[in-house]
């Protein structure tokens, strides 16, 4: 019956969290069979009772499938029955849904015996079964069965042998092509294990060692390897885990980054603020609390009565699981198990206090002012900064306006920005590090070269900083917008002693740029080509004084490599250049072998007829035959001597000595450095705030923007009380998307405190203005400049614009519900310290169609206020 249960009935399941957003529909962590399962049951094939003869060919079930299993199978078939591509789809017919691997042992190379490759796969596969595995294999990387219909699906590679029917589903990927084909599948949001051989001589018929060498997520890349490498690898955006759930006081949105081991929690969000983050948010997974299915008052399902509506839309566009329990402790289990960490694993809390803080944005109003990228609405970001300024500290300005800091906050930022328009000294190139990045590399020891010499001009930079009189009381301000997003509390004198510190100690051991007593071996009678590639691997990483005697050695090696070529080859080179013939006659010479690493003379019709004892006849009679690490002979032009070779043995193996002395040097100093995370994330997350405020100054200035005077709300809030309290004025506001430098900006001047209706022709320009208006406030409240002449802008505690009607068939609602509901939502979460700007409410009466501006909460006691 289970297994009638399990083949025959719909897919219950969910389709994978990783499967890209055109799959829609809600999905289940995990699901429980109304039949209960026995401890250990057999899913295999039917098997049709014929003669005892065909009977015999077909093998028995070996593998057994535990209960614990059954998820992560039915989670496989139902992600196979999304593969369209013809090739991929000819792969699924041949699996079997009886292991975590779908191979079908009745096909050619399906065998699960211990000891076999599939066996120790399957092994692997039992610690991260919803992740593509990819194993090492010689010069490729395999997938067998259900990851390899993924990686045809979705990598674009073709089939080992073909589409044959008698044959495991195999696909793999040469070792080069590995980065491109991991960033094929975590694009679509694939996470992927990868399995590595060890390196080095493998006893005879015996198979070689494997380990897990690292995962690929979305959002974080694999950095096995890194450390040997020389240059630098770029990592995506950090995508993290997010669960959404509600209470009395609203929604709350909990985000948890892996790679940093921190999360935070946002509460008391509104349904449009939170729809806002989910649409800005690349998240690797989605959990919904169980909370989200009853309203308010816990009566009704989710999506009655149109509450919770906008959030069901969203979500039912996404793939995610249901929680219940305690949102951050059962978020906080869900991601170690998710990527394999250890239990004991703690997370750091980097949630920001919301007192005095703005409300985020809602949707709407993210969208209508070009916050997010919407079309025909211009972007903020291509205004706010120059064109060259992107990645992190573009990041940083987009979050800003999604998520206005808090008042003090933003006062801060106005006085650095005020401080760096005035600037008149160098100011550093603002070296950016991703903190994700830094943590990883440092975490997993794989930090090279490259990565601690930015480690260390992001170090000196803000030393540089602190030793300049303008710039250091720029340094003393920057604390605490770091401190915000960092969620990291460092003293100032604390950050200056570590910075001095730590870039010390990159300097004693690693070699920088400019440092030339790591020249490479060079002699006249060997290609230059052979010592750069041995040798480039390791030489000016660290500097030589670490490692004095694994150097000395690689010299005295290259010296008796020398002599050795000089005594056994040279005099056959001299004997050939003194009988060659015009044409047809000896050829010789000493060549690179690359393929094999290794310097060979080649050469042709070089053996005497006669010897008559001449220089260069006994070392001919010396020559052998060139052969490769397998015994095999090279060819019939390549020729070596003992002398020779034990020479190139040698040589290699001194410089694989060196290598490994260097690589255990780097990978020392990461574990080093692991003690100065916080501080080395604190810096880095300083330098991409000073670098996007300066961006934004340089452009401000260029657009001939001004600085706006913060005025906080006071006195009493009672009717008709305004107390200290001079509303908005701006004078000479123009359009942000124009460019007043170029003087094609019509200007406007506005001075209001309580609720205004503007009118006018349809073209005149309406929507236009509360554009501007909704943009200066916002720029005002984040600490920015503005596209005025002056401007006195209060500190709101949220901004609100609603602009044109859109329909939600996805919702059940009219443009008309849609428009009825965000006001609604806009005049119940209105305050008195709160602007709000709707445009064309009134439809379908031409004389009433106009717009209405409420800068004073206090007038918005109501709907029949509007």
């Amino acid at each position: 019956m289970a297994k009638s249960f399990a083949f025959s009935a719909p897919s219950w399941r969910s389709v994978s969290l990783h499967i890209p957003s055109p799959i829609r529909g809600c999905y289940f962590a995990s699901y429980t069979p109304c039949i209960r399962l026995p401890k250990q049951v057999y899913f295999s094939k039917e098997r049709k009772a014929t003669s005892t003869k065909s009977a015999k060919k077909l093998r028995e079930p070996k593998d057994v499938l535990e209960e614990k299993d059954y998820p992560h199978i039915m989670w496989w078939k139902e992600t196979m029955q999304i593969c369209v591509k013809t090739s991929s789809a000819q792969l699924v017919k041949r699996l079997a849904y009886s292991n975590l691997l779908g191979l079908d042992e009745n096909l050619k190379n399906g065998s699960l015996k211990e000891g076999t490759l599939n066996w120790e796969i399957l092994k692997f596969k039992s610690r991260f079964p919803r992740e593509v595995l990819l194993c090492r294999v010689g010069d490729f990387y395999e997938a067998i069965g259900f990851d390899a219909c993924i990686l045809v699906e979705y990598a674009g590679l073709n089939p080992c042998g073909g589409l044959r029917s008698d044959s495991i589903p195999k696909a793999g990927c040469p070792v080069v092509n590995l980065r491109q084909t991991l960033d094929d599948l975590t694009r679509n949001g694939f996470s992927v294990c990868i399995v590595e051989e060890v390196q080095g001589p493998a006893q005879a018929r015996s198979r070689k060692s494997r380990f897990i060498s690292g995962h690929a997520h979305p959002g974080s890349p694999y950095v096995f390897g890194l450390v040997e490498d020389d240059h630098d690898l770029e990592f995506p955006e950090p995508m993290p885990v997010v669960g959404v759930s509600r209470s009395a006081k609203g929604y709350c949105m909990v985000s948890v980054l892996e790679t940093m081991k921190t999360f935070s929690s946002e509460d008391s969000l509104t349904e449009e603020a939170l729809v806002t983050k989910l649409r800005t948010c690349h998240y690797h997974h989605l959990f919904l609390h169980k909370s989200l299915k009853n309203n308010s008052s816990g009566t009704s399902n989710w999506r009655e009565f149109g509450e919770g509506g906008l959030l069901w839309a969203e979500c039912n566009g996404r793939n995610f699981e249901w929680l219940e329990g305690d949102m951050v402790n059962e978020i906080l289990f869900r991601v170690k198990e998710l990527y394999g960490l250890d239990k004991k694993v703690t997370f750091r809390n980097v949630t920001v206090a919301s007192e005095n803080r703005p409300r985020p944005l809602h949707l709407g109003t993210a969208s209508q002012i070009g916050a997010i990228q919407t079309e025909g609405i211009p972007f903020l970001l291509k205004i706010l900064l120059p064109s060259n300024c992107t990645g992190l500290p573009a990041m940083y300005v987009r979050d800003i306006l999604l998520n206005p800091p808090a008042h003090a906050i933003a006062t801060t930022i106005q006085d650095i920005c005020k401080l760096m328009s005035n600037v008149s000294c160098t100011i550093p190139e603002f070296t950016c590090i991703s903190p994700s990045k830094l943590v990883k590399l440092l975490e997993l020891r794989e930090a090279n070269h490259v990565e601690f010499c930015k480690i260390k001009r992001v170090l000196d930079e803000i030393l540089q900083l602190y030793r300049n009189s303008e710039l250091k009381r720029i340094l003393r301000l920057l604390m605490d917008p770091t401190w915000v997003a960092t969620g990291l509390k460092i003293d100032f004198e604390m950050l200056l002693d570590e910075c001095e510190s730590v870039s010390s100690r990159i300097g004693e051991l690693i070699s920088l740029d400019g440092e030339s007593d790591q020249k490479m071996s060079s002699y006249v009678n060997i290609p230059s080509e052979f010592f750069e590639e041995v040798e480039s691997s390791w030489k000016g990483r660290v500097k030589r004084i670490h490692l004095r005697e694994a150097y000395e050695e690689v010299d005295k090696a290259a010296e008796a490599l020398s002599l050795a070529v000089t005594e056994d080859f040279l005099p056959i080179i001299s004997r050939i250049r003194a009988i060659t013939a015009p044409l047809g006659g000896a050829r010789g010479e000493i060549s690179y072998a690359r393929e094999h690493r290794a310097v060979w003379f080649k050469g042709k019709r070089f053996s005497p007829a006669i010897w008559t004892g001449n220089p260069g006849e006994e070392q001919i009679k010396q020559l052998r035959p060139s052969i490769d690490s397998k015994g095999r002979k090279v060819g019939e032009e390549w020729y070596t001597t003992v002398k020779v070779e034990d020479a190139i043995t040698r040589y290699h193996e001194a410089g694989a000595n060196a290598k490994t002395a260097v690589l255990e040097l780097l990978r020392g100093l990461s574990a080093e450095l692991q003690a100065k995370v916080n501080v080395l994330i604190f810096a880095t997350t300083l330098l991409v705030i000073a670098k996007a405020l300066f961006a934004h100054v340089s452009e401000g200035r260029r657009r001939k923007w001004v600085f706006p005077t913060l005025v906080p709300f006071s006195g009493s809030e009672e009717k008709g009380q305004t107390n200290g309290y001079h509303g908005m004025k701006i004078t000479g506001l123009s359009p942000y998307w124009f460019d007043a430098a170029e003087g094609s900006a019509v200007q406007n001047t506005i001075d209001m405190k309580s609720m205004f209706l503007l009118t006018g022709p349809n073209g005149g320009g309406k929507s236009t203005l509360l554009r501007s208006i909704c943009a200066a406030a916002l720029f005002g409240i984040c600490g920015f400049m503005v596209p005025a002449d002056s401007a006195v802008i209060p500190q709101f505690d949220s901004i609100m614009l609603h602009m044109k009607s859109y329909d939600s068939p996805a919702d059940g609602k009219s443009s008309f519900q849609i428009e009825m509901s965000e006001l609604r939502s806009i005049i119940t979460g209105a305050t008195s310290k709160s602007l709000v700007l709707v445009d064309e409410i009134c439809r379908g009466t031409e004389t009433a169609k106009g717009t209405c501006i409420a800068v004073d909460g206090r007038n918005m006691q109501g709907e029949s206020c509007i």
